[in-house]
């Protein structure tokens, strides 16, 4: 069998590949935010007035605010206090778990030639083949 050789892509090619490429990566990274499908909802527990001794902060905590910007308790409660919502819906697990099967199963179709070639080169033809 001939050695496999990789077909040539031209440099416009090669820069529009990256290009598209960083559009998507952007795109599946942003798109969950701004549909707000991504991040977690926040519940704030609001208390009156509150002290750095009320938000269980010690000395030490209370200066690691303070270097943050926030040097009075008020403005440092929200944050503190703020308690995030972990729960997912299985629904959207499964639909994510059959989109990459379902890619994958894609892209070993679509690359199944090239593949054969490769294996082809690196271990020889199958056995029984003549």
């Amino acid at each position: 069998m001939k050695k496999y050789v990789p077909p040539k892509q031209s440099k416009f090619g090669q820069i529009l590949d990256v290009a598209v490429l960083l559009v998507l990566t952007i795109g599946a990274l942003y798109i969950p935010l701004f549909l707000g499908m991504a991040g977690s909802a926040h519940i704030v527990q609001t208390i009156e007035s509150p002290t750095w001794e009320s938000l269980n902060q010690n000395a030490a905590m209370v200066e690691q605010w303070g270097k943050l910007g926030y040097d009075t308790a008020e403005a440092a409660a929200p944050l503190i206090t703020a308690r995030f919502d972990y729960s997912f819906s299985i629904f959207a697990l499964i639909a994510v778990i059959v989109t990459i099967i379902g890619y994958y199963a894609i892209m070993l179709k679509f690359s199944e030639k090239e593949y054969h070639e490769v294996i082809a080169e690196k271990f020889g033809e199958k056995r029984g083949e003549g």
